[in-house]
């Protein structure tokens, strides 16, 4: 039977390259298992099984790893795998995905079932110089046609999908990514005894840590520590940056974290200085314990995270002066930690599925 026949999306497919990732990747283990916990049938192609997010993997998810966690062999191995397996629909977890969904299209052509796609980062680049900018914006323009439905996080991201794809209204939700849940037995990375400020996220250019350590070196407080918790490709680069600025004895890297929370509860406060995002998962979960948050404007959905000066601050990606300010006031003794704010996000997952059935039972696919 084919995908357009279904009045349900019985079975799911997803794909990731490994789970050595990030937000998007623990996004799209929370909903995984609550798909297969609602009888849904769910299949996972993964470049490389392997990673510190593995454990969190589901009991129910089929998993077929290809071989290889690098891109370009992945455009051609999920496809093939779609065109064999035949889900009802495809579940693509983030724009940095969203090339293999159009592979995914291409291939399957009109027999392809429904893609849906969710934003995962900025889609307007102010970082990016003016010819990559340019093509990316052509790209964007682009996903309508393989692209059934866009969820965005937020509002906000919502409006700026319409604008960046030319997506129409009626093909984009929103939907929050699922809450974060303590994991029972997660071990706890290593923590200063004293104060300390913490950073979560990948290891990687994006994120721009090397701002966090050089304000490290001008907070007005000498004896509080820095905590970043994460793992990636620069991990050398700011070990030595650290080491230059002799501030070893301050700032740790401890690696990953299966489970952040209780470090996020302990930090006086979380700090992000990314140059782009999409709707941070951290820092929902630091105010949603009580800890404050200081954080760059790397998206249209900050303020809608931040949404009071009570909850953090946030400052120009680029303003090294204000970024210190802000650490500055968060962490004068005394200063009063805000009431937690619960997470959105509860019903994500049935507010998937409800979506999935929807174009499943429609068999609504963009024309190519």
């Amino acid at each position: 039977m084919s995908a357009a026949a279904s009045t349900t999306a019985r079975h799911i497919l997803t794909y990731a390259q490994s789970w050595r990732g990030g937000g998007v990747e623990r996004a799209q283990l929370r909903l995984m298992r609550d798909w297969v916990a609602a009888g849904r049938r769910v299949t996972l192609v993964i470049g490389d099984p392997s990673g510190p997010l593995a454990a969190e993997l589901p009991d129910g998810v089929a998993v077929i790893a290809t071989g290889s966690a690098e891109y370009p062999p992945m455009l051609t191995a999920v496809p093939r795998q779609a065109a064999r397996l035949r889900p009802d629909l495809i579940f693509c977890p983030g724009n940095h995905y969203s090339s293999i969904a159009a592979t995914i299209r291409l291939r399957l052509g009109a027999t392809c079932p429904p893609i849906v796609a969710k934003v995962s980062n900025a889609l307007i680049r102010p970082d990016q110089p003016f010819p990559v900018a340019w093509g990316y914006r052509q790209w964007l323009r682009l996903h309508p046609r393989f692209i059934a439905h866009v969820v965005a996080m937020t509002p906000a991201m919502a409006n700026e999908a319409a604008t960046a794809m030319g997506m129409p209204a009626s093909r984009i939700s929103v939907i929050a990514n699922p809450p974060a849940r303590a994991i029972p037995g997660a071990v706890m990375p290593a923590l200063p005894e004293g104060r300390f400020l913490l950073g979560v996220g990948r290891l990687e250019p994006q994120k721009r840590w090397e701002r966090l350590i050089e304000a490290m070196a001008r907070i007005a407080d000498p004896a509080i520590a820095l905590v970043i918790l994460g793992e990636g490709e620069r991990r050398q680069a700011l070990e030595a940056h650290i080491a230059a600025l002799g501030l070893g004895d301050r700032i740790s890297l401890p690696g990953n974290a299966a489970d952040p929370l209780p470090a996020i509860a302990r930090a006086a406060l979380v700090a992000l200085v990314s140059d782009f995002e999409g709707v941070p998962g951290v820092l929902c979960e630091a105010l949603a314990l009580g800890t404050p948050v200081v954080t760059t404007e790397s998206t249209v959905a900050i303020r809608e995270i931040v949404t009071a000066p009570r909850l953090g601050s946030i400052v120009p990606p680029g303003d090294a002066a204000a970024l210190v300010a802000a650490l500055d006031h968060w962490i004068t003794p005394g200063r009063e930690r805000p009431g937690p704010v619960p997470q959105p996000g509860d019903t994500a997952s049935t507010d998937y599925l409800a979506l999935f059935d929807r174009l499943a039972g429609a068999g609504i696919n963009p024309a190519p």
